[in-house]
């Protein structure tokens, strides 16, 4: 499996408090055990050493609904490998990594009358900002797992968007998972998340298709 994908899917699981992967020769599955997300299949190879065939093979014995398949490839290309019981998101997520760079000295400004928190638990860092009103503008979680950490679930409330809050979220992540050890960060973008990323500096190393199986009735 490609060492970046590996960092991931290791620290994805502990993210989400999903099962220990099974290793498959095409990648790993992963049992999520979530309405709409039971079970995902990952593929470690990424660009053009995605195997078509394995995809077709892994994709042709799915029957039921909420499996999730993760292919590090063009949308435009996966989806020709797939049938008409598969949504396929069509732009493409990416896998990303950028290096961690030390505490600064100062912590990140926190805007007037927004409220940030952060605190661990289970090997997860969680960084949540509210809003004046108390409601959540922003919010996110880390998994350091040695020398990674994955960013995961990072989400801006739309109405708090163009703020900074985004940039606050990632910073206060990152330098949580220094003190940890982590010296790369690892996270799978969405399309909507990728601009915000590029500007902290992280670097696509593959895109990304996201495919849920949703069988016609």
């Amino acid at each position: 499996m490609d060492s970046t994908v590996q960092a991931w899917v290791d620290g994805w699981i502990v993210s989400r408090g999903a099962a220990p992967p099974v290793t498959e020769p095409w990648g790993c599955t992963i049992d999520v055990g979530t309405n709409g997300h039971v079970t995902r299949h990952v593929f470690g190879a990424t660009g053009d050493d995605l195997d078509e065939t394995a995809v077709r093979k892994v994709a042709g014995a799915v029957t039921g609904a909420g499996v999730w398949l993760k292919a590090f490839r063009d949308p435009s290309v996966v989806a020709g490998w797939l049938d008409g019981n598969w949504w396929i998101d069509p732009e493409p997520g990416c896998l990303m990594t950028v290096p961690l760079k030390p505490a600064p000295a100062n912590a990140p400004d926190v805007p007037d009358g927004y409220r940030l928190r952060s605190w661990s638990r289970g090997g997860v860092t969680r960084v949540l900002i509210a809003a004046p009103d108390g409601s959540l503008a922003a919010r996110g979680q880390i998994a350091p797992t040695g020398a990674t950490a994955v960013a995961d679930q990072i989400e801006t409330a739309p109405e708090h968007r163009r703020k900074g809050l985004g940039s606050l979220v990632m910073r206060t992540l990152q330098i949580a998972a220094v003190r940890q050890g982590a010296r790369t960060g690892v996270l799978a973008g969405t399309p909507a998340g990728r601009g915000l990323y590029e500007a902290l500096g992280w670097e696509v190393v593959a895109l990304l298709t996201s495919a849920k199986h949703c069988p016609r009735t």
